[in-house]
């Protein structure tokens, strides 16, 4: 493997040879056919179609009420503009926790109506069996530790999580146990970065971080944050690459402009 561009698939091997070698996995969220094509030929290598679209696709504040029928319709959307990268699923909120059979029977409509190639779930301890299930049937799993939006009413606040001793105990033990149950990769969110940096070098599979400090083996960011479409969400762990927000409203003020004055369409316009 001479780099990640001559790859024609990445799969979740490549992922596992990128941490064996020490090359950092970029991820990134999309949720429409659109974006994932743009970020697919820009050369992700993995996009997450998050339960996040939730909040910005669809303007509910939390992750909790997008349904699995929503999420599948997502991810179709996204399978349909990629030919290179990962699509990694999110499975949302009540498609899991109930009990392992109903989460083997979600993940496998995610898999079969999608076109995806991998789900991803929120918990440690809580999920095991769950993960077990789904990854005994060849469906690959990434798990999700620290901040997990879906318990937000039981945190009751999106801050840093596992400042505490007992908290970060319990992320170094779930993260083993998460590895040891056949997850392929684990987000970290909203972490200190040493406890980050003491799991990433715990497991021998990837870390994935959003707020986790830079010795993850990888980074994802929501692309509405990332690209400044969404411009009232700035907590410290984001960089803006654009501010799309600004443009896009320079953009439309003009066109709006240009019709009342009679200029759109001009003659070359017509025909």
């Amino acid at each position: 493997m001479s780099s990640n561009r001559d790859i024609k698939k990445i799969t979740t091997h490549t992922l596992q040879v990128m941490k064996d070698r020490g090359e950092k996995i970029s991820m990134i969220t999309a949720y429409d056919y659109s974006f994932a094509k743009i970020f697919d030929q820009s050369s992700i290598d993995v996009i997450l179609v998050g339960d996040s679209a939730s909040n910005v696709m669809a303007g509910h504040e939390t992750t909790l009420p997008i349904t699995l029928d929503q999420m599948i319709y997502h991810a179709q959307s996204v399978v349909r503009g990629i030919e290179r990268c990962l699509v990694v699923v999110d499975m949302p909120f009540g498609s899991y926790q109930g009990n392992s059979k109903e989460a083997l029977n979600s993940a496998i409509r995610i898999m079969k109506e999608t076109g995806g190639h991998s789900v991803k779930l929120e918990g440690g301890e809580e999920v095991v069996e769950s993960v077990k299930r789904i990854v005994s049937t060849g469906i690959p799993v990434m798990g999700h530790l620290g901040l997990t939006p879906q318990s937000i009413y039981k945190f009751g606040t999106y801050s840093v999580r596992a400042k505490e001793e007992a908290e970060a105990e319990k992320v170094k033990k779930d993260a083993l146990l998460l590895q040891e149950a056949g997850c392929f990769a684990i987000v970290l969110e909203k972490i200190p970065a040493k406890l980050a940096a003491e799991v990433s070098a715990s497991l021998h599979i990837p870390t994935i971080g959003i707020g986790a400090g830079n010795a993850c083996d990888g980074q994802v960011l929501v692309m509405h944050d990332m690209l400044g479409i969404n411009n009232t969400f700035k907590p410290r762990f984001l960089r803006t690459y654009l501010n799309l927000n600004e443009q896009i409203t320079g953009a439309v003020k003009k066109y709006i402009e240009d019709i009342k004055s009679g200029d759109f369409p001009n003659q070359q316009e017509q025909y």
